[in-house]
């Protein structure tokens, strides 16, 4: 995680200054990770793997389901 969010790489340009905006940028990045990302290992992703999603999810539905 600390090496694909610019935040938490280089803390003087990128860093929360709000919990809030950390949080949010975590959640939206680990939601990214699991139901997102084809992961070449595993072919499917994450979420599918375990069962929790039946279907890849596209950019445009993560947003759409971060925003609810």
């Amino acid at each position: 995680m600390r090496m694909s969010m610019r935040r938490f790489t280089r803390l003087t340009n990128a860093f929360s200054k709000k919990i809030e905006n950390l949080r949010a940028a975590v959640a939206l990045h680990f939601a990214h990770y699991n139901f997102v990302r084809v992961h070449s290992s595993l072919r499917v992703t994450p979420a599918m793997a375990a069962g929790v999603a039946s279907s890849l999810w596209s950019m445009e539905e993560l947003v759409e389901r971060a925003s609810n």
